[in-house]
C-alpha cells in the first residue's frame, strides 16, 4: 500500500491547514485510515482515525480543533486542522490499516508531512 500525503506547511498560531492522504495499491481492503504525528524529541502519537464504517477516534489534545474525514471513492483521508498552536508543530504521518477482513491486519505509514506553527 502506498500513501501519498500532502498539505503540510507553515502557518501562524490560530491558523488552519488541511492534510490529505491518498492510499493506493491495496489488494484487499483498507479499514482504518488516520494520522499520527511526531514532534521533535517526542514519541509518535495518534491524532485521529476513521474506519471504513465512518467511526472516528480523535485524540483529546486536538478534539474540537481537528476534524477527520474520508472520501471512500478516492481512498483518501483528510485532516482539517483549525486553531493551530505551536504545540501542533510536528511531522504528520498518514496511516492505513489493510485487512483481509478475516484474520490479519497490516499497518502502513506514509513518509510524513511537516506542519510548523509559529509566529
Amino acid at each position: 500500500v502506498q500513501l501519498q500525503a500532502s498539505g503540510g506547511g507553515f502557518v501562524q498560531p490560530g491558523g488552519s491547514l488541511r492534510l490529505s492522504c491518498a492510499a493506493s495499491g491495496s489488494a484487499f481492503y483498507i479499514n482504518v485510515m488516520g494520522w499520527y504525528r511526531q514532534a521533535p524529541g517526542k514519541q509518535r502519537e495518534l491524532v485521529a482515525g476513521i474506519t471504513q464504517g465512518g467511526s472516528t477516534n480523535i485524540a483529546d489534545f486536538v478534539k474540537g480543533r481537528f476534524t477527520i474525514s474520508r472520501d471512500y471513492t478516492k481512498n483518501t483521508v483528510y485532516l482539517q486542522m483549525n486553531s493551530l498552536t505551536p504545540e501542533d508543530t510536528a511531522v504528520y504521518y498518514c496511516n492505513a490499516e489493510e485487512t483481509d477482513g478475516k484474520s490479519w491486519t497490516k499497518d502502513y505509514f506514509g513518509h510524513g508531512t511537516l506542519v510548523t506553527v509559529s509566529s
